[in-house]
């Protein structure tokens, strides 16, 4: 439709409606909204607070305030330059201070090193987008942009995400699609893998060029990151909800990003920073009213809301693309967070919130859900969470000089129980699957034209097992020390030696374990070597499975040396921290 076109339309979005305004029925942002920079409603329905009472007069002050505060944001943003790195965020700290209380004195003081600078102005909406109409050249919804975003989710996502698959009855993942087309933050940084790993599918080689192309759509990534930041952090949280959770997606993207490409410098300041946006959300719930960490969680879900209507007539739900982005998320930086403590020797930063976000309540679903999103089971990733915790109980007392090995061992026994209970449980349910769920006609749909099947989704209990096998090895290491010829240790190594080369298909799953798989790899005797480096040789070509490469070379490192003279107080996490950074195999 002409996006000129400014004849009054009673088909316009609900803003202009409610606002007496005329609308161009453009979509998904008519020109008028665009143009104030404030939330543009748009659905078949009649929204709820289109009541004629207290529910719209509240929405029309509210979008007052949005047009008010607009107009403040862009006297206060228009002249202000966003000044970064082109690989890094001004240092692990500086992200992390910027997401908790950043000032304008912080801001307009910075004066740190760079290679470009951005100059674009933000929306005042609830979702804290860009304007695409203010948004400078490099940042335009291009032909290009389309091709590489398509990529991203037919074949990126798959490939990072094999087990990431909810039903399209659900949603699926049509929230990635929208975040990406609506949002520049999220936008720019599926940029980032997309051009690299396109490159690579083209067989384009990785020269200078293809490199320096890669680098600037991370700055730009890194621009977008910064502005949305200090637009956020001037004011309350709480007013920006949706841009905290764009912002987040974003963080944890580019860290899977630079991961696969093997640059591990900024691990640490993305961890911070997605750390303090996880927390910052669930306390702005509280500041509603004080309530336990599972029902601050469930509370943002909420205020994230409502769910889009799909089919109204039918009573038809989806979570919104900000509720499903929020719980994947959340899934990740747990996750990372885990892996993370393993390499530091200390408490998992969030893990005050594990029992209430990854057990079962009541016998409902657990609120995060590790097994649809990485492929493992959340008993194991808890169990890995205890032993870092006790790992770090020893260290403590390795310090201050009284660690006592009866109650480490005592502290040690359940932790290593519960885990055998539960491999011999999930074992029983491999063997009686019981019945199966989904659709029947969906699965008619998908037959002969899916490219990614569901044999991941069958494989979960086998990639399960093989980070089992490797926390009982972690669990080893924390209490006996380094013994790889202890016939306990050699069990293990060799259960998933046979999982991950006869069991487990397609192999490329071992993306998905390069931490167990290194865990076993550095505890494998010598003839047990070479079967460890088939495994990670057969990943082809090796620049895409970035990640396995440096479990590889981490492996090597400890073989080289296993007759050094510290291998009895050889532990993993020293093996990890001797690689410098902090090196997170997720």
């Amino acid at each position: 439709m002409d996006r000129h076109n400014t004849t009054r339309s009673f088909n316009g979005c609900w803003t202009c409606r409610l606002r007496r305004k005329k609308c161009d029925e453009y979509r998904p942002i008519c020109d008028t909204c665009s143009a104030l920079q404030i939330t543009c409603y748009y659905d078949q329905e009649k929204p709820d607070w289109m009541d004629g009472g207290a529910k719209q007069e509240e929405m029309a002050n509210r979008l007052k305030r949005e047009v008010k505060e607009s107009r403040r944001g862009d006297r206060n943003l228009g002249h202000r330059h966003a000044i970064i790195e082109p690989t890094t965020y001004d240092n692990q700290k500086r992200l992390e201070q910027l997401a908790i209380s950043e000032t304008p004195r912080d801001r307009n003081n910075s004066q740190e090193p760079h290679s470009e600078t951005a100059n674009t102005p933000l929306q005042r909406e609830h979702d804290c987008k860009l304007a695409s109409k203010h948004v400078s050249g490099n940042m335009s919804f291009a032909r290009s942009d389309t091709i590489l975003l398509t990529f991203h989710l037919e074949y990126i996502l798959p490939f990072l995400f094999p087990f990431y698959n909810p039903s399209i009855l659900e949603g699926g993942r049509s929230w990635i699609l929208e975040m990406m087309i609506s949002s520049p933050v999220v936008r720019q940084a599926t940029l980032c893998q997309s051009s690299y790993f396109f490159s690579l599918a083209r067989g384009v080689p990785s020269d200078d060029s293809t490199w320096e192309t890669v680098l600037a759509q991370t700055r730009d990534a890194f621009c977008v990151l910064r502005q949305s930041l200090q637009f956020i952090h001037s004011s309350s949280i709480t007013e920006h909800l949706h841009g905290a959770v764009r912002i987040l997606a974003s963080v944890m993207q580019i860290q899977r990003f630079e991961v696969a490409v093997l640059s591990f410098e900024n691990c640490q300041a993305h961890l911070n920073a997605a750390l303090a946006i996880f927390r910052q959300l669930l306390d702005s719930s509280e500041a509603v009213e004080p309530v336990g960490n599972r029902s601050r969680f469930a509370s943002v879900i909420s205020l994230l809301g409502p769910a889009t209507r799909l089919l109204p007539a039918q009573g038809v739900h989806v979570p919104s693309a900000e509720q499903a982005a929020f719980r994947f998320s959340s899934a990740l930086l747990l996750f990372d967070d885990i892996i993370a403590s393993t390499v530091s020797q200390e408490q998992p930063k969030l893990y005050d919130y594990h029992h209430c976000l990854l057990h079962s309540s009541d016998g409902t679903e657990p609120l995060i859900n590790f097994e649809t999103v990485v492929g493992c089971q959340n008993w194991v990733l808890l169990h890995i969470s205890e032993i870092a915790m006790l790992d770090t109980w020893k260290q403590g007392c390795k310090s201050a000089g009284n660690l006592n090995m009866i109650d480490l061992v005592h502290r040690a026994t359940p932790i290593k129980d519960s885990l055998e209970a539960h491999l011999t449980q999930l074992g029983k349910n491999m063997a009686d699957p019981g019945s199966r769920q989904g659709s029947i006609l969906l699965e008619m749909f998908m037959v002969g034209y899916s490219q990614h099947s569901k044999t991941p989704s069958a494989q979960t209990a086998l990639v399960t097992q093989v980070w089992a096998h490797a926390t009982l090895l972690y669990l080893s290491v924390v209490v006996s020390g380094w013994q790889p010829a202890s016939v306990e240790v050699r069990y293990h190594v060799d259960k998933i030696i046979e999982l991950l080369t006869l069991r487990i298909s397609p192999p490329a799953l071992l993306r998905t374990m390069v931490w167990p798989f290194c865990v076993a790899g550095c505890l494998a005797e010598p003839a047990r070597i070479p079967h460890f480096r088939a495994i990670a040789d057969a990943l082809q070509p090796s620049s895409v499975f970035g990640t396995v490469r440096k479990a590889l070379e981490i492996m090597e490192n400890v073989w080289r040396n296993q007759d050094a003279a510290d291998n009895l107080s050889r532990d993993l996490a020293t093996c990890f921290r001797n690689q410098g950074d902090l090196v997170l195999l997720v």
